[in-house]
């Protein structure tokens, strides 16, 4: 069995150095812990997760907080949390699921990935006493992982163009939240670069309302139009209310979605939607906050990925 004596001999460092690796990776430099990583992983060593609980004072453990609804017909949570889980299994972390606020703080955990966030909910994360990062863009300077909302539109809406919709109407969600604006963001100064007038509606996320809203404007509504919606939900009520209308699907009307997760794939036809890297968003949201509870909390910053425009059968 390889011992922390061998992972110091085969790093050519002392055994404490190698310790503080394991134990304190904060206090030596990245350079350092590399090497010894390196070695560790040439030997197939690995930490014993109790005994480093124990020294740390920590559990092992951390919890995934969902702050809103998880609709159990649409796995884009399901995704999110298989990709965490993997990205804790590396360092041999568990997780605990905590759907009520109530709940975050009681019971033993090292720190939150915390989910679902919006701006009533920043007051308690202030006085959270463990570290946290969020999934999701905020502009409180909080940690967080999320894909990049903007470039994610502009690629919808500059796509649109290229396939020579004339008319880009965008479909948002009513909500006050940064991920929202980013996106009606990428739209507006897409249009706007084509010295084209931004159309905009909002309604819940619900397929039930966008069909209902498109539905109630239909005569409005000209030939050559392509919808881009902020969510796959709201794409596929789009795309319900343009059949019931007898409207031809992509000739006449596109419809684009935003998520890419499964909705997109059951539609008929089949979104056009961006789809978004969320179980890689996951295991990027498991190593920063394992990266910050090795720092003592220290400040992580954030991560945009980039997301990819997947094209199907509602566009021409």
């Amino acid at each position: 069995m390889t011992t922390l004596s061998d992972v110091a001999k085969e790093a050519n460092v002392s055994k404490m150095t190698v310790s503080r690796v394991i134990n304190h990776p904060e206090q030596v430099t990245p350079e350092l812990r590399a090497m010894v990583e390196k070695a560790m992983e040439s030997l197939n060593y690995h930490p014993n997760s109790i005994a480093q609980a124990l020294v740390n004072n920590r559990s092992n453990v951390v919890k995934f907080v969902t702050l809103e609804d998880i609709d159990t017909t649409e796995p884009y949570y399901m995704n999110l949390l298989f990709g965490f889980a993997r990205g804790l299994n590396s360092k041999q972390y568990a997780m605990q699921l905590v759907t009520d606020p109530d709940q975050i703080e009681k019971g033993r955990a090292d720190g939150y990935l915390i989910t679902g966030a919006r701006n009533k909910n920043y007051d308690m994360f202030d006085k959270l006493d463990k570290p946290f990062v969020l999934f999701g863009e905020n502009h409180r300077g909080y940690d967080f992982v999320d894909s990049d909302n903007q470039m994610a539109e502009k690629m919808a809406t500059q796509y649109a163009l290229d396939r020579l919709y004339k008319h880009i109407i965008f479909i948002g969600i009513d909500i006050k939240e940064p991920f929202e604006y980013s996106r009606e963001a990428g739209y507006i100064n897409t249009l706007q670069q084509h010295q084209l007038i931004p159309q905009i509606y909002r309604v819940a996320n619900h397929s039930h309302i966008a069909e209902k809203l498109v539905h109630e404007h239909f005569k409005e509504f000209k030939k050559d139009t392509c919808f881009i919606c902020a969510s796959d939900r709201i794409a596929i009520g789009v795309v319900r209310a343009l059949q019931s209308e007898d409207a031809r699907i992509p000739e006449d009307f596109g419809v684009i979605g935003f998520d890419g997760v499964f909705l997109d794939q059951v539609s008929n036809p089949k979104l056009t939607t961006i789809k978004q890297p969320i179980f890689e968003m996951g295991e990027m949201l498991a190593k920063m906050l394992l990266q910050k509870i090795a720092q003592s909390g220290s400040p992580q910053g954030e991560i945009m990925l980039k997301p990819k425009l997947v094209r199907r059968q509602t566009t021409r």
